[in-house]
């Protein structure tokens, strides 16, 4: 990720040459080792003197892109991709700034995958660090350079280097320190030590790796210091994938000085963590600190130093690895966030309830004109709370979820519809109850909500100690009784909102922000069309979206066409590969006069297109899933077909397109579901 504030000078970056550097490398010193610029962009050019390559408004116009593609590269162990790069344009042309993205193209996937991106100018080199999950994948890195407003706009790349290992590594050797940064403070700052500059006030010792003068390590002195608790920090770059296992480091202080060496996480919101200090005076030699370290989300680590007073001695840093593999043989596996999600198609998961008896029925609802199915699929299980033969004053039914361990930050959503109720109040509430079931706190409740209409919570919340989620639902008075649905649970470790969160992959679009990568022909009443909420025609289209149930979209408005006429939205461009995907998507067909939906397959070259999958006539008043498995290994694009049927009432909507590589999982079970409505899934090859 993007370490803010790191400033390097070109002429200090000292770089082996392009020969010794690892695959998937390149320092740019006489060429571009392997990496080629996309034909059919603007190219990077490599500086007459070697060190960088470029783009900029010199010959590329604002908008327009240069493309950068790796030759095959494959992370059979865990890697750091690290990206050395600058971008700078002229003052006061900020309102479109140039933007540097890097992908990364898996052999298997029609679509490449954002695994960062920046904007921010800078007047000197700054550092991204990305961790590369292993995988047995091979993979092409690909770095898209786009230019924003200015006359004179510029990206430029200094190096690209992956190695094995994790990004949070190092051992100060390199003059880039991996991406390690200090946080500037006055009087005390973190300093590279060893080499051949010992000029500092305090004895300071030989580095820990070579272990001797040459080598490098990080030290903080407290000579400068003018007042009481100053502190020095020295930042990692932020972790990019989740990880847990035994962090260790060589520390060493100056023997019986007033100092505090801490080490801290701090995840994307600020939150700070302190995971280990030094609780004794060490003896003045290179000391192993051995930490448990879990980073299931972006998160830094922060080496935290802090004096008393100018005689505070120093503290030295060196050789931070990582493992995978617990501290001192610890065994205790880390939380599965899975453990306390659940769609209910099978059972309750790891959900329960009270023991005096079930308040919440699992239940399948054949959808039709007048019930809705399930948020899964529209075919398969959801829970419902008050039915007929619980529905009593004074009823109370709660659902527990498992135990989530304590002290880490988690994202909880759900899916809920309300039926019936005349008063919101309390009809479906969320507690946070210690692990004894005392209730720590209320953390949501329905204030208000549209009935029948599947809805999407998403609650953050963090506490010390292990809690558990519980869902209840309250009958207060006959009357008022109604009946609530939950449905699609799920728990994910980290903020539900983070500042630096990247946009779906291209493969996914819920038409929340825009229309993705879709295009129209023709754009004019009778074109698809983007909408929240009901539609204007009673008696059909859907009453919300299927992503949260307050979002957007894409819909044909019947009333303004007519019979036969056609309405036709077509995909981006997608790249050919030799396995099968899964494309899965939700359809809305709901209205006495509806007429057709279709899904086309269109290749690169052919007037003809080949038809994957229809549905004809009124299908359900719930959003119902599609599932199309084919193979394609030409570039292609995807076309959504609705054709107007016979009266105003029928309008056709689609939501959540996602393109996924590989089979769909759930074929047979689809298949069985959706006997009665056609089959739900067709598997094409060519």
């Amino acid at each position: 990720m993007l370490l803010r504030g790191i400033l390097l000078a070109l002429q200090a970056l000292q770089l082996v040459g392009a020969s010794d550097l690892p695959a998937g490398s390149c320092a740019f010193e006489e060429n571009t080792c392997g990496f080629d610029s996309v034909l059919a962009f603007q190219p990077w050019i490599l500086n007459e003197e070697g060190h960088y390559i470029y783009v900029d408004t010199s010959f590329a116009k604002q908008g327009e892109k240069a493309l950068l593609l790796s030759s095959d590269l494959q992370a059979e162990e865990w890697s750091c991709l690290r990206l050395v790069y600058q971008i700078t344009t002229s003052s006061g042309s900020s309102s479109d700034p140039s933007r540097l993205n890097l992908y990364v193209r898996y052999e298997d996937e029609s679509f490449d995958r954002l695994l960062w991106s920046a904007n921010e100018p800078s007047d000197s080199w700054l550092i991204a660090s990305l961790d590369l999950q292993n995988s047995s994948k091979k993979f092409k890195i690909l770095i898209e350079g786009v230019l924003g407003q200015g006359s004179a706009t510029s990206i430029a790349l200094f190096e690209i280097k992956m190695t094995t290992g994790y990004c949070i590594e190092c051992d100060f050797e390199e003059n880039h320190l991996c991406g390690f940064v200090n946080r500037w403070n006055p009087n005390v700052n973190w300093f590279v030590g060893g080499g051949t500059a010992r000029n500092s006030h305090s004895v300071l010792p030989q580095d820990h790796t070579f272990r001797n003068e040459l080598g490098h390590y990080m030290y903080v002195d407290s000579v400068y210091i003018k007042h009481f608790q100053e502190v020095a920090q020295l930042i990692s770059p932020v972790t990019t994938a989740p990880m847990s296992g035994c962090l260790s480091f060589y520390y060493q202080l100056q023997q019986g000085n007033d100092n505090v060496f801490s080490l801290y996480t701090r995840d994307v919101t600020g939150i700070y963590e302190e995971i280990w200090k030094t609780d004794s005076p060490e003896s003045p030699v290179w000391n192993l600190a051995e930490v448990e370290f879990s980073a299931p989300y972006p998160m830094e680590v922060i080496f935290e130093v802090a004096f008393n007073g100018p005689k505070g001695g120093y503290v030295a840093l060196d050789d931070i690895s990582f493992s995978p593999v617990h501290c001192q043989n610890q065994t205790e596996l880390p939380f599965s966030a899975l453990e306390a999600s659940c769609n209910f198609e099978e059972d309750l998961c790891n959900f329960y309830q009270d023991k005096e008896g079930p308040g919440w029925t699992r239940v399948k609802v054949k959808p039709n004109m007048y019930r809705a199915g399930d948020h899964t699929s529209g075919l398969g299980y959801y829970l419902l709370a008050n039915t007929k033969y619980t529905s009593q004053p004074g009823y109370i039914g709660r659902l527990y979820g498992p135990s989530l361990p304590g002290n880490l930050q988690y994202c909880l959503r759900f899916y809920y519809a309300i039926y019936g109720f005349l008063k919101m109040s309390d009809t479906l509430a969320v507690y946070i109850f210690e692990e004894n079931h005392v209730v720590q706190e209320k953390i949501w409740s329905v204030l208000e909500s549209p009935r029948g209409v599947w809805m999407q919570a998403e609650i953050a919340f963090k506490k010390p100690m292990p809690t558990k989620v519980v869902f209840m639902s309250l009958c207060k008075s006959f009357w008022d009784c109604g009946l609530v649905a939950l449905d699609d649970i799920t728990v994910e470790l980290g903020s539900c909102w983070s500042p630096g969160k990247l946009p779906p992959p291209p493969g996914e679009c819920t038409f929340e922000q825009d229309e993705c990568a879709f295009t129209q022909e023709r754009r004019n009443r009778s074109s698809w069309h983007r909408r929240r909420g009901e539609t204007p025609t009673s008696y059909t289209g859907p009453k919300g979206d299927h992503t949260t149930g307050v979002g957007y979209y894409m819909y044909i408005e019947a009333s303004h066409m007519v019979y036969g006429q056609k309405a036709r939205l077509s995909s981006g461009p997608l790249r050919g590969v030799t396995r099968k995907h899964c494309l899965t998507f939700f359809y809305h067909m709901y209205g006495a006069g509806t007429g057709l939906l279709s899904v086309y397959l269109k290749k690169e070259g052919d007037r003809e297109e080949v038809l994957l999958w229809r549905r004809r006539g009124e299908q359900s008043i719930s959003w119902l899933r599609a599932l199309i498995e084919y193979s394609c290994e030409r570039q292609h694009q995807i076309i959504f077909e609705a054709i107007q049927g016979v009266s105003i009432r029928s309008d056709i909507a689609i939501d959540d397109v996602k393109f996924q590589a590989g089979p769909c999982a759930d074929m047979e079970d689809v298949s069985q579901q959706s006997s009665g409505y056609s089959e739900d899934l067709n598997e094409i090859e060519y």
